[in-house]
């Protein structure tokens, strides 16, 4: 088969889409035909060996861990699946990924695709969908009527972030920039706050929210600068840059990592074929394209979701 692969850390060029040997299915495993992956930034720090400390990858690896594709081949002890299903997963990130025509993975961390979408799109869902949901109702503790700002609402993770606290209920104001406005307009939120016009703590000053979710790679002291929009005893949750502890109001500060969950995955995926939930794919590419997309990533050139198809 064909796979972009890596057979050690660097920049972008140590990405080659190469002949790989097709992986079989071991006990516990099915293999999955790829229709689809999707870019992620977790995929480039562990590429450059930010996180080979926390994360490290036997060489060669290959990158992406968001998953559609169709069951190819069943391992021992398989049951719930069988070859021809079409499947959606979030994969270890330190595992071989789906960059690749085939890749083998733990049957427990499948999820039925959607019926209503292209199967390659569907790959745009699992790992900022489940970001999305686990920042907003695990770290969060979102409930309807309650108000919540979220900022960098233009990005992946920030698309679903707002849909999925418009269906529960909660008034939400999201920031974005000029480019991706009108995705996030698409989302459906209740006000937009243009972050090139007036930096958000200005533009926001003497509001507060229930809840804070912080999507923005920035710097600590303009990360602390949102905890003053958050109201005593709200929560404050970041994927990018941790939000500082602030004594004396009651503040939850909490860094979201995002964790594989299947059960949560199908809920995800039952909301986009009853229409409560839109997947948004802004670039359509093809694995060979990845190096490119991983140097326009890196120079902040990409907003949205980006999927690759073998």
């Amino acid at each position: 088969m064909k796979a972009v692969r890596y057979h050690s850390y660097g920049g972008s060029d140590v990405l080659a889409l190469e002949d790989a040997d097709r992986p079989t299915a071991g006990p516990g495993q099915v293999v999955v035909q790829v229709a689809g992956t999707s870019f992620n930034f977790l995929d480039l720090a562990i590429r450059t060996g930010l996180m080979k400390a926390a994360m490290p990858v036997d060489f060669p690896h290959t990158p992406g861990i968001d998953l559609a594709g169709t069951v190819a081949e069943t391992g021992d002890g398989v049951t719930d699946w069988k070859p021809g299903d079409p499947v959606v997963a979030f994969l270890p990130p330190t595992a071989p990924g789906a960059t690749a025509e085939y890749v083998a993975v733990p049957s427990d961390l499948l999820a039925a695709a959607p019926a209503t979408v292209p199967l390659a799109e569907a790959a745009a869902l699992p790992t900022v969908g489940l970001t999305a949901r686990q920042a907003l109702f695990d770290h969060l503790g979102l409930r309807a009527g309650q108000t919540i700002l979220i900022n960098g609402a233009g990005g992946a993770v920030g698309g679903y972030a707002v849909q999925l606290a418009r269906r529960a209920g909660a008034v939400v104001t999201a920031t974005a920039s000029p480019r991706s406005i009108e995705r996030v307009r698409a989302a459906g939120p209740d006000r937009i706050i243009d972050h090139t016009e007036t930096p958000v703590p200005e533009a926001l000053e003497g509001e507060q929210f229930d809840a804070v979710l912080h999507l923005v790679r920035n710097g600590p002291e303009a990360t602390a600068a949102l905890i003053g929009l958050v109201a005593d005893g709200g929560a404050f949750a970041s994927t990018a840059t941790p939000g500082p502890l602030i004594p004396g109001r009651g503040i939850r500060v909490d860094q979201v990592y995002v964790r594989s969950d299947a059960a949560r995955l199908a809920e995800l995926v039952a909301l986009v074929d009853s229409g409560e939930l839109r997947i948004d794919v802004a670039e359509r590419l093809t694995i060979a394209d990845l190096p490119a997309l991983h140097d326009r990533a890196f120079a902040g050139e990409v907003s949205g979701k980006a999927i690759l198809t073998p």
